[in-house]
């Protein structure tokens, strides 16, 4: 028997920044938004970010984090997580 399929909705996080980011429209089951702002030695900046469907799931990419820092010698991060907020439609803008 085939698997009822979930209808389209969009995902909205607003980080702490204020920063909005909307997945969508997607079926998937995602409940929490990652982000990375890492701070180069260079002092350059780059952004890593990802969407997983637990915070527990979203809080154990935190480690991975600290390693990658340290391999990629970045000198700082912030690793930041967001709960999604499901609409039925697309946001303005």
């Amino acid at each position: 028997m085939a698997r009822k399929s979930r209808y389209k909705r969009y995902l909205t996080a607003t980080m702490p920044d204020g920063y909005v980011k909307t997945i969508g429209p997607t079926a998937d089951p995602f409940t929490h938004y990652w982000r990375i702002v890492a701070e180069l030695a260079n002092g350059k900046t780059e952004v890593f970010w990802g969407h997983t469907r637990s915070l527990a799931e979203a809080r154990k990419l935190k480690g991975a984090a600290g390693d990658g820092a340290r391999q990629r010698g970045w000198a700082s991060y912030r690793f930041e997580i967001a709960e999604l907020v499901e609409s039925d439609t697309a946001p303005e803008g």
